[in-house]
């Protein structure tokens, strides 16, 4: 934690000698109970402490009078600003940060291809004879043995296992022809 001394030595007011005093006196257990509250963020924690002392300038409570304590104020001011700052962040929709814009890009125009892909592969297999699109479907699509798919379609296990060899081969020809390798 850096201690910025306010103004130079000759030309320092009551009040800012009064803050630096104040930030000196109760700044490391302020410190310490706002990087707690915001789980390690010194960052933020250094705004809060500084939006609490700016707080104390502005309201002229720099010192211990009128009953008056200074520290519990000092306290319940920055965990007041910290429960401000998380309402208001959880009001808002969150925000995008660095690269996660291109992230779901990305997944979006994956969606995209995929069902591009599923379109051309569809149109493809109409290109297929009745026989070989209904052995695909029975084994592929169902996820079927040959076996289970022989005795769904009433016809020999080989019989099955020689038209999806030449239905896939056919339907890879329709998908080089549209672009699809």
């Amino acid at each position: 934690m850096n201690v910025t001394v306010i103004g130079s030595a000759s030309a320092v007011s009551p009040e800012e000698r009064a803050l630096r005093d104040l930030y000196l006196e109760h700044g490391p257990a302020l410190y310490a109970y706002v990087l707690r509250l915001l789980g390690g963020d010194t960052h933020r924690t250094e705004d809060v402490i500084q939006e609490t002392l700016l707080r104390c300038w502005n309201k002229q409570n720099l010192a211990d009078d009128e009953g008056m304590a200074v520290r519990p104020w000092m306290f319940r001011v920055a965990r007041n600003l910290v429960i401000d700052a998380h309402r208001t962040r959880s009001a808002r929709p969150p925000e995008v940060g660095g690269a996660t814009w291109l992230t779901e890009l990305g997944a979006e125009a994956d969606e995209i291809e995929r069902m591009l892909s599923s379109m051309v592969v569809h149109d493809a297999l109409e290109e297929l004879t009745p026989a070989h699109r209904e052995v695909l479907h029975a084994t592929f699509f169902a996820d079927h043995t040959t076996q289970q798919a022989a005795d769904a379609l009433g016809v020999p296990q080989g019989t099955v296992k020689s038209r999806v060899y030449y239905a896939l081969r056919s339907l890879r020809t329709a998908l080089e022809s549209r672009g699809l390798n």
